[in-house]
């Protein structure tokens, strides 16, 4: 039997059923606005350009940081790690001091905030940002990188956070 296409968008709720399906990276992005650090987690980190380097995320419209973070002209990608689902969720989360005890961070070049524990940290400029849909993209040119302590990382599948186990 062959199905026929329409061409129209598949519903939202089929559409997120789907996607949750697909495994993914998770991670923090941080910056300093003024004198106050701010950070978002995404799940859509990803790398765009060797040459340059660039890497990408994207931030819902809601987002109560985007505002923010769109002004900041240095920012952070903490790549976290397998043990690290609690960052995750405080990161992910609305109306809350994220950086208040029991966030680990220090202050990294100009300030950014760079959380402890990671896989890896990251720092870029703003490279370019577009409005696509419903969410921010974010494109960054990568200055600086620094790895952590090499654990496994943290994936994100299904609407839960849990930890990547490798093929023996």
């Amino acid at each position: 039997m062959t199905e026929m296409l329409t061409h129209r968008p598949v519903d939202q709720k089929r559409f997120r059923r789907t996607l949750a399906l697909h495994a993914s990276g998770v991670v923090v992005v941080t910056a300093r606005v003024g004198d106050r650090p701010i950070g978002l987690t995404a799940t859509s980190f990803s790398s765009v350009s060797l040459d340059p380097p660039l890497v990408s995320f994207y931030v819902d419209n809601s987002s109560t940081t985007w505002g923010d973070l769109a002004k900041a002209d240095l920012f952070a990608i903490n790549l976290l790690a397998g043990h690290q689902a609690e960052v995750a969720d405080r990161f992910a989360r609305r109306g809350i001091d994220r950086f208040a005890i029991p966030t680990a961070w220090r202050s990294g070049p100009g300030g950014v905030p760079l959380l402890e524990e990671v896989t890896a940290h990251l720092l870029a400029v703003p490279h370019g940002t577009v409005e696509i849909g419903d969410h921010h993209l974010m494109v960054g040119l990568v200055i600086g990188t620094k790895n952590g302590h090499g654990g496994t990382p943290l994936v994100y599948h299904h609407g839960r956070f849990g930890r990547f186990i490798p093929y023996p």
